[in-house]
This record gives C-alpha cells, structure tokens and sequence, in this order.
C-alpha cells in the first residue's frame, strides 16, 4: 500500500534529484512491410509507423501531466532496415528518409533501427545498409544507427570492425560543420539486446513481438542524493543503500509503462533499470562514485566503485519489475555526464580508463569526443578492444566516439540538449592497421559453448 511518505519522497526525487522517466519507447516490427519494390516497402513502412505510434506522444504527454512524471524522450524503435534491404534491393537512403519522415509526422524525438546485424558475417543488405550510415544519419535529424559486429557466441567480425571504422570516420566527416552530429547518432555494438528502449542503439528484434512499449528510466541524481545523507555508511551498507533507491525509481518505470501499454493497447514489454546522466547539475553518474568516496572519477578505485553500483542497480530493480531487459546498469557517457566531462577536462579520466569501466558498467566507450584526426584503422582498433570486453565476459559492450574534425586535444564539442558537450580526449595514435587490414574473425571463446 503507497502510503504519504512514498509519495512525498517521490515528489522530492521529481522535484530536487532530477528524478524522470528518461524514455517510452514503441518498439514496431516492420517484417509485414517487406516488399521486392523499395518504393512500396517504405509505403508500408510509413503507413504503419504512423498507425501503431500515432498516439504515443499523446498518450505520454497524457501520463506526465496526470502523474506529475516527467517523461523526456517518446521514441520509436524498427526491425533492423538492413532485413528490409536486402529484400527490396536499392538505395537504403530511403528507407531512412522514410523513417525520418514518419519521426516527423509523429512527434516522436528519435527513431532507431537503421540498423544491420553482421556478428557472423554479412548477409544481403548488411554492407550497403553499412556503406549508407553516413549520408542516411546526415541527411536526416531524428535518425539513430547502430550495428552489432560481434557476440559472445559468434566472436567477433573483424572485416565489419574495418568496415565500422570507416563509417564512423565519413559520418563525422560529412556533419563536420554540425559538430560532426552523425557520429553521435551511430552505435557499435557487441551483444547488442534486442529490446534496448535507449538511442542511438535501439532497435527492434525480429524475436520481439509485432508492437511493444519498452520504458527506460533515470536516476542518477536520486543515488546521489541518498547516498550523500550517509557519509558514515561501510560500503556494504552503501550498496544495500542503492539496491533500496533503484528499487523505488524503477516502479516508477513500471508503472508508467503499464499506464502506456493500456493507454495504447500494446504490450508492456521492458524496463531498462539503467543509471543514465544528463548534462544537467545533479544527474551524473561520475557524482555518484565521487559521493562513495573518490577524489575524482577516473582516480583509483573508479573500476571497483563503479562495480559495485552497477550490481547494485541490478539487483534493487529486478525486484520492482517483473520484467527487466535492454541494457539495465550504470551509463558513463562522457558528453552527457557533468561530473564526467569535468574529469575528463581536468586529466583524471582517460579512454583507457574508461575502457577498463565499460568491463563491469552496462554499455561501453560512450559519447567521447576524440581528435579529427583520428585515423579509421585506430577506431577500428577501439571498436574492437571494446568487443573483445565484451565477448569474453559475456555482456553487452558498445563504442560510440564522435572524430571532431578540425580540432584537437583540449578543445571542445558542443552538442546541446541530453548530448551535452565534450572536451576532446587523447587517443593512442599508434597503428593498428596492420592487425586491422587482416580481416576475417576473431573466434568466439571456449566458454561460449554451453550446450
């Protein structure tokens, strides 16, 4: 029974710790739209983004003002396009501008899923799907890619990895006069989950029913502020601590996902129980670990505070919700992290640190801001060390990096909005060309075979 405290409490969290809903998602599949003429595809594709999401930015907006729950983002995630090209053969610009129309017409603030899964190797569509990421995320606004080069269970596909390297490089290149926005909107993933509410990774997986609402939640600056109330508390008590407070922040999600799925007749499929920072003073996760006890992220300790907050977000939220997937744990993107990009400016974080984070957070090396000069064999390299993390520990691992092209270490990028801002941060220019340009795969490992 929710008694007055509770209620208080959350509008505290609402009100004072930056507490929201970060996204609805309506994940759509667009299978019974595939058709041999590319035209009459995107016509399918169209009509129906149109009549299955057609009030859901209503329908959040209606939840928002009825519960005083802040909802940021209404989203909307589609079946892979590259299952969709290699169907209809042609130009796979379409079927993004097409998409980016349908964002429009829905009010909708991103669509994921231009998208292609190539972990065992390319099938029809997946390399011109690949080959297009740059002009497709260019030409458009509300578009977000991404692309899974690697699992646990296939191991890891190196020409994809090249293949990735280049097209994040041309991305950047070609939205180099918008502070290089594409690259930003374009994801990396090994072990990408099929039901991840966030961008720019969502997509929808061909496993997932034909319409879903995925609700991914935020709370950052409530961990923060809870944990900030005992200084004293051991490190055990610090996380019994935070399992409480991310049970409490993903009810919230919860409910709001159930309000959607009856509100808009789809199922309720997930929540993603996920610690994802904004810009904003009060939202960051790189606070948190400095409120358990580091003089600053990045020092000492971060790996092993960040472990312990990751676990427990977990196991606070699995049981506030019958049904927890997507990413679920501890974001450390740099630009969209306060706490993070004051680290990062100062010296105390690096890439290398950073990586060694992503082995026990949730995603990965995640908006970072890296010189316009970066070559593609040396991003390539970064994909796949983040891979490799990955595959052999069975989790999901991502790589977003945006190449400023035109500046250097120590100067910044300037986003706006949940993207934030980003100084740009040294990278390791010693070549991996040669290990790169080999090609072929890196074979999944031992422990992958479970059967």
């Amino acid at each position: 029974m929710i008694n007055t405290y509770d209620i208080l409490e959350t509008i505290r969290m609402i009100q004072d710790e930056c507490l929201d809903i970060r996204t609805t998602t309506m994940g759509i599949s667009l299978l019974d739209c595939a058709d041999t003429d590319i035209d009459k595809s995107c016509a399918k594709i169209y009509d129906k983004i149109c009549r299955k999401a057609e009030k859901l930015v209503e329908v959040g907006n209606g939840i928002e003002k009825e519960y005083g729950i802040p909802i940021i983002n209404k989203r909307v995630s589609v079946t892979p396009i590259a299952i969709m090209t290699g169907i209809s053969g042609g130009d796979p610009v379409k079927y993004a501008l097409t998409l980016e129309k349908a964002a429009q017409t829905i009010g909708v603030n991103f669509i994921g899923g231009y998208s292609a899964l190539v972990q065992k190797g390319f099938a029809a569509g997946d390399s011109e799907l690949i080959k297009s990421i740059p002009e497709a995320l260019a030409s458009t606004e509300h578009l977000c890619s991404s692309v899974n080069i690697g699992s646990t269970k296939a191991g890891i596909n190196m020409d994809a990895v090249k293949l990735m390297g280049e097209t994040v490089k041309r991305a950047a290149e070609l939205t180099k006069d918008n502070n290089c926005i594409a690259a930003g909107k374009l994801v990396v993933f090994c072990n990408a989950p099929e039901d991840n509410p966030f961008m720019a990774g969502a997509f929808h997986g061909v496993s997932e029913p034909d319409c879903v609402i995925n609700v991914g939640v935020s709370g950052p600056g409530v961990v923060r502020a809870t944990v900030s109330k005992y200084p004293d508390y051991s490190i055990n008590e610090i996380a019994e601590l935070i399992k409480k407070t991310a049970f409490k922040v993903t009810r919230m999600g919860q409910l709001v996902g159930t309000l959607a799925s009856e509100r808009l007749g789809v199922p309720f499929g997930i929540v993603d129980l996920s610690l994802a920072p904004t810009p904003a003073v009060g939202d960051s996760v790189a606070h948190i670990l400095e409120e358990i006890g580091l003089e600053k992220c990045g020092g000492a300790g971060t790996t092993a505070c960040l472990a312990m907050l990751n676990d427990a977000v977990k196991k606070g939220g699995v049981m506030a919700s019958s049904s927890v997937g997507g990413l679920s744990g501890a974001f450390i993107p740099v630009s969209e992290d306060a706490g993070m990009i004051d680290a990062a400016r100062c010296g105390a974080l690096t890439i290398e640190k950073l990586e060694a984070m992503t082995a026990v957070c949730s995603v990965g090396l995640d908006m970072i801001v890296i010189p316009g000069d970066t070559t593609p064999e040396v991003i390539s390299g970064i994909i796949a060390d983040e891979a490799a993390i990955g595959m052999v520990n069975g989790k999901t691992t991502a790589v977003r990096v945006i190449p400023a092209i035109g500046k250097k270490v120590g100067e910044e990028l300037e986003f706006g909005g949940l993207l934030g801002s980003g100084p740009v941060m040294q990278v390791n220019t010693n070549s991996p060309a040669k290990f790169i340009n080999r090609g072929g795969k890196i074979p999944a490992p031992l422990h992958s075979l479970k059967n």
